[in-house]
């Protein structure tokens, strides 16, 4: 089976496709840099950065799976107030239904955020592939469930030329924790947790985090998702964003969760590089499919058809 990636990114979907022995001939995203890190990591798929909306759709090679996780931006309760680039970013996903009326290919897999399904033109979308021949299924799924060591609950729309939809049921698995991918001891920089500057909600949220999980947890900013408690090492991390939200607590010491934890946070595996400022390699990795949960959806695509 052949499939290409719409909205590539680190590669997490191609990953994880390629775990599930599925061959990706083509992939694109419109960051250069997403491009490269892309292209070092699956040297073998033809790359393309472009705008989806401008694809000429006649270059992309024959394949009988479109992998895509259009921009989640636009629909995230995370994003605040909606702005005209909220409307520029859901309009991505009107790519896939480009993509599936030039190649008609016999399967799609979307990945989004929940809210993907409160968008208001989403029942017209869904209508737009139907209309191409495609009957759909929605699931969601807690990568945590599937064995990745994160909490990230992401919607998975599957499409089949077929009368009747795939029914995807994704094994649950036993939960990794944070302790699987945070160390201690391999040379990080470190700093004081008391230090001038330092905010005094970012001490009491240490402090309590301390009372109930001693001298080592994790120590999330902001306000939601464990931040006025901090959050115990022996269970999944919280949902991984494009910003370093993350802080590893050791007693007095502190320090942001690194790029390499990340990406196993994620499922990426032992290796897997990535490239540019600390902030792009958090944007690349913190939009990214986890791996894992691509290779068991796919693998369950393959299986039910």
């Amino acid at each position: 089976m052949k499939a290409i990636d719409l909205f590539a990114g680190a590669g997490g979907f191609s990953t994880g496709a390629a775990a599930a022995g599925v061959e990706v001939v083509w992939a694109a995203n419109h960051w250069p840099l997403a491009v490269e890190v892309h292209a070092a990591n699956h040297p073998g798929v033809a790359h393309a950065c472009q705008d989806l909306h401008q694809a000429r759709w006649e270059t992309v090679p024959d394949h009988d799976l479109l992998l895509a996780s259009p921009c989640c931006q636009g629909h995230s309760n995370a994003r605040g107030k909606d702005k005209p680039h909220s409307d520029a970013s859901r309009s991505t996903a009107w790519a896939v239904v480009s993509a599936a009326e030039y190649h008609r290919p016999h399967f799609f897999i979307v990945e989004n955020v929940e809210e993907f399904r409160d968008w208001v033109l989403y029942p017209s979308w869904c209508d737009a592939l139907r209309r191409l021949g495609y009957s759909l299924s929605e699931t969601i799924l807690d990568a945590a469930d599937v064995g990745v060591p994160q909490e990230r609950v992401r919607l998975f729309v599957v499409g089949v030329r077929a009368t009747v939809p795939l029914a995807i049921k994704v094994p649950r698995e036993a939960h990794r924790t944070a302790r699987d991918f945070v160390r201690f001891d391999d040379g990080m920089r470190w700093a004081p947790l008391h230090r001038r500057g330092r905010a005094e909600a970012t001490l009491a949220r240490v402090a309590a985090g301390r009372r109930r999980f001693g001298e080592r947890f994790l120590a999330p900013f902001y306000g939601s998702g464990s931040g006025l408690t901090g959050r115990s090492l022996d269970r999944p991390i919280g949902t991984l964003t494009t910003l370093a939200r993350w802080m590893v607590v050791d007693g007095e010491r502190v320090r942001m969760l690194s790029p390499g934890e990340a990406l196993a946070a994620m499922s990426f595996p032992s290796g897997y590089q990535v490239a540019g400022t600390i902030r792009d390699q958090n944007i690349l990795i913190g939009n990214a499919v986890c791996p894992l949960v691509a290779k068991c959806v796919i693998q369950q695509v393959i299986s039910a058809a």
